[in-house]
C-alpha cells in the first residue's frame, strides 16, 4: 500500500472526459490516472480551489454530518480494479478511537472530493498501482494540472455546466 497525493485534474485530448491524477510522491513516483464524471471533476476543482458554494454541495454535506456526528475520516484507500473500474474504500473512526474502524465502499472520485474537504490521506493497493499506474517520461510534466481559473471563473462554468447537463452526460461516467 503506498501513499498518494493528488497532482491534477485533465481532460483526455480525444474523449473530453475528466481524469483525475494520483501522484505516488516516494519510491517508483508512478502516476495513477482514474477516470471520473464531470460533476465529481468540479467537486474536486471547487476544494482544490477553496471555493465555498453558497448552498452546501453533496461532498460539502457529507462532510459536515461526519464532522458534526463525532466522527472522522481516516483515510481513503483505492483497494480494487475491475474491468477498467476503480473501487475505493473510506475508513471512518469516533475521533480518538482509531481501533474501532470501520469502511465503506465509495468511487474514489466521491472519496477524493471528500478527503480534500476532511484533509484525509490517500492510498492506494499494490495490485492497483503495479495494473494501472506509470512511470511518466521525462517530456510528461505531472505536476499540479489543476486549472488556474480564479473561484469566480470556477463558479460560472458550475452554473454552466448545471444549466446545460442532462442524464446522458452521466451515463459513461466511471470512477
Amino acid at each position: 500500500m503506498k501513499e498518494m497525493e493528488l497532482v491534477g485534474l485533465r481532460q483526455h485530448e480525444n474523449i473530453g472526459v475528466p481524469i483525475m491524477l494520483l501522484k505516488e510522491p516516494d519510491g517508483q513516483e508512478r502516476i495513477l490516472p482514474i477516470f471520473i464524471g464531470k460533476s465529481e471533476a468540479l467537486a474536486i476543482a471547487l476544494a482544490l480551489e477553496g471555493v465555498v458554494s453558497p448552498r452546501p454541495m453533496t461532498h460539502d454535506l457529507m462532510a459536515s454530518l461526519i464532522s458534526t456526528s463525532d466522527m472522522e475520516l481516516v483515510r481513503v484507500e483505492i483497494v480494487d480494479l475491475e474491468d477498467r473500474t476503480f473501487f475505493a474504500e473510506l475508513e471512518f473512526c469516533r475521533k480518538g478511537d482509531e481501533d474501532n474502524a470501520f469502511r465503506i465502499s465509495s468511487r474514489p472520485s466521491d472519496a477524493i472530493a471528500l478527503a480534500i474537504r476532511m484533509d484525509a490521506p490517500v492510498f492506494a493497493v499494490d495490485k492497483v498501482l503495479d495494473e494501472a499506474g506509470f512511470v511518466p517520461s521525462e517530456d510528461e510534466e505531472m505536476e499540479d494540472e489543476t486549472d488556474e481559473e480564479q473561484p469566480e471563473e470556477v463558479i460560472e462554468q458550475f452554473k454552466e455546466f448545471i444549466d446545460n447537463v442532462s442524464a446522458e452526460d452521466f451515463e459513461a461516467s466511471k470512477g
